[in-house]
């Protein structure tokens, strides 16, 4: 399993960051929409999941988990996979039936090795993802976007949403724009 060492910063001006990151060489990669599936193990573990998702262009089923609410408490272990739906059938076929579908919207940045993804989901308001390969980049990074007096976090998603903003995307089947 990979660690990912990311922080999430809520509340965010998109315009704004998406100027900055511009004004400071940052290259946008893409604009996606993004779909997932999400599976509760067999039998169900505590902060472990399967996720399904596709960007419209790539399909990756992933196991996550989350060992601590820190910049590296979470793993995962991802493969591409080159059809959503057949993957979502075969997963199926194996007893795994999905708990959620989500939406997002991401335009994604790179910096270097610095990976920004800008997200909106439903709900909530925008926030920016920031993930690299080590710690002291990433910190590096969110003070050279002049974002360190907004509010950065470590949690995931559905902690976002249910600490936050006191929504459990857990209980909610289909999560998606209007």
């Amino acid at each position: 399993m990979n660690i990912e060492r990311e922080v999430r910063i809520l509340e965010i001006n998109k315009e704004k960051l998406e100027h900055r990151l511009i004004e400071i060489g940052a290259y946008k990669e893409g604009e996606y929409f993004q779909k997932r599936y999400t599976y509760d193990f067999k039998p169900k573990k505590e902060n472990k999941w399967i996720r399904l998702r596709s960007n419209g262009k790539k399909n990756t089923l992933t196991i996550k988990e989350i060992i601590s609410n820190t910049i590296d408490g979470t793993t995962e272990l991802e493969i591409e996979v080159d059809d959503f739906d057949k993957t979502n059938k075969l997963l199926e076929e194996l007893g795994y039936y999905h708990r959620n579908y989500q939406e997002n919207k991401r335009i994604f940045y790179k910096y270097g090795d610095i990976e920004i993804s800008i997200d909106s989901w439903p709900l909530i308001p925008d926030y920016v993802e920031i993930e690299g390969k080590n710690n002291e980049d990433i910190y590096k990074f969110v003070e050279k976007l002049n974002l360190k007096d907004k509010e950065i976090t470590t949690l995931d998603v559905e902690k976002i949403y249910r600490e936050k903003y006191k929504i459990n995307i857990l209980d909610i089947e289909n999560l998606k724009f209007d």
